[in-house]
């Protein structure tokens, strides 16, 4: 029974996080943008939400000295590593080859292709603003 308590803290974080995106998305742009609700990176980091919020409900159900805490504890490590790293010099790539693309149609040349989505992975601070959020999430509901 417990388990179902830690996913559904799991998918809450989530889902708060993907909700402030649109939030942070209308200071920012001045309108509702609800494909944030759906679309990876961006302010806060759901990925990171999630496995904050994972992490911290394993330490207080089985001890922050728990060799089950040490292993959710390396798994989030792992995937907000990867939200900083990989998945945002993948997005800095697809912004470059945007721009290539925008000047290909410019230049009217026979181009036809589909724009790369560009926000895929997090600075810092957005994957730092979600493990706290996913933390905060964990230790309210327990």
């Amino acid at each position: 029974m417990i388990g179902f308590k830690v996913i559904k803290i799991y998918l809450l974080a989530v889902a708060s996080a993907q909700f402030l995106k649109i939030v942070f998305g209308y200071v920012r742009e001045h309108k509702i943008n609800v494909r944030y609700f759906i679309e990876t990176g961006g302010m806060p980091s759901s990925h990171s939400a999630g496995v904050a919020s994972l992490s911290t409900s394993v330490g207080i159900v089985q001890g922050f000295k728990s060799i089950d805490f040490a292993i959710a504890l390396l798994f989030s490590l792992i995937v907000m590593y990867e939200a900083t790293g990989l998945r945002r010099e993948a997005g800095r790539q697809a912004q470059a080859i945007n721009k290539l693309i925008d000047v290909l149609i410019h230049d009217k040349k026979q181009f036809e292709h589909k724009k790369l989505q560009e926000l895929l992975g997090h600075t810092p601070l957005e994957v730092l603003s979600g493990t706290a959020l996913g933390i905060v999430f964990a230790l309210a509901f327990f």
